[in-house]
């Protein structure tokens, strides 16, 4: 026998595991080898230091925590075996219920909050709404030729209606008197001295304006390259009430604004 066949067996041999026969050719190979008796004499002293080592000893509470643990696994088997088909039902439901909940409850107050942060424009336009019909009703009483009258683009507009259609904005801003020089002002052509119209040209000053809508310049932010448009700003201003009056615009008696005059040069005589 070679000496890989006689080390497979070294293991049942140490442990006399061997039939006879097999037994006795180990026997007589060992006696020939070196190598497998070195073999047989390592894996006898592992049997040897085995057989020192002490018993390990069992706990006191395994055998009570193995029960424990039967008992445990039995009666959830029962619950299991006791459970509906509406329990199945409402454990998959539960979670998604939860979560769909949750997004309504955010739904509803992110709605909230916008809704808040949105009120005060929401009265203010009711309120505009509710001046104008008031300013439409006012023009409707004053028409002796149509009293179903409520607004026509091609008549003048009146201060009421157009303080009315400013109503979101004229607490901060006064309304232009529609029917003002100032307002007929933008409308006027100022001519060169020679007949034709002038070049484009622009200016911005401040005016105060009093609670009665009248309007004086306080300030020159910026000059016009004509003179003329500032004079004809000035003739406008004291000519009558610029503005329309305090208690219709809803605002405080005296504000002081910044106005913004620009001529454009327009070569359309249909324009």
């Amino acid at each position: 026998m070679s000496c890989e066949d006689i080390q497979e067996s070294l293991s049942l041999y140490c442990d006399d595991g061997l039939a006879p026969d097999a037994r006795a050719n180990c026997y007589q190979h060992l006696e020939v080898c070196p190598v497998c008796r070195a073999h047989l004499a390592e894996l006898r002293s592992i049997r040897q230091s085995l057989a020192m080592l002490p018993r390990p000893s069992v706990p006191a509470d395994l055998a009570p925590a193995i029960n424990h643990a039967l008992i445990a696994e039995a009666a959830a088997r029962d619950l299991r075996r006791h459970v509906t088909f509406g329990d199945v039902i409402s454990e998959l439901l539960w979670p998604r219920v939860t979560r769909y909940a949750f997004s309504s409850v955010a739904s509803l107050l992110l709605f909230s909050s916008v809704f808040l942060a949105l009120r005060p424009q929401l009265i203010a336009l009711n309120e505009a709404v509710r001046t104008f019909d008031a300013a439409m009703t006012i023009s409707d009483s004053i028409d002796p030729i149509d009293p179903s009258f409520r607004y026509d683009i091609n008549r003048p507009i009146s201060p009421e209606s157009y303080s009315a259609l400013r109503a979101p904005f004229n607490a901060e801003s006064p309304s232009l008197n529609p029917s003002g020089a100032l307002a007929s002002l933008g409308r006027s052509s100022v001519n060169t001295p020679n007949g034709r119209r002038g070049d484009a040209d622009d200016m911005m000053v401040v005016a105060d304006v009093f609670s009665n809508g009248a309007a004086s310049l306080a300030d020159v932010m910026r000059a016009p390259r004509d003179r003329r448009m500032l004079e004809d700003f000035q003739k406008a201003l004291r000519q009558d009430a610029a503005f329309v009056p305090a208690e219709l615009d809803r605002r405080p008696g005296t504000m002081r604004v910044v106005y913004s005059v620009h001529r454009v040069d327009v070569h359309d005589r249909n324009y």
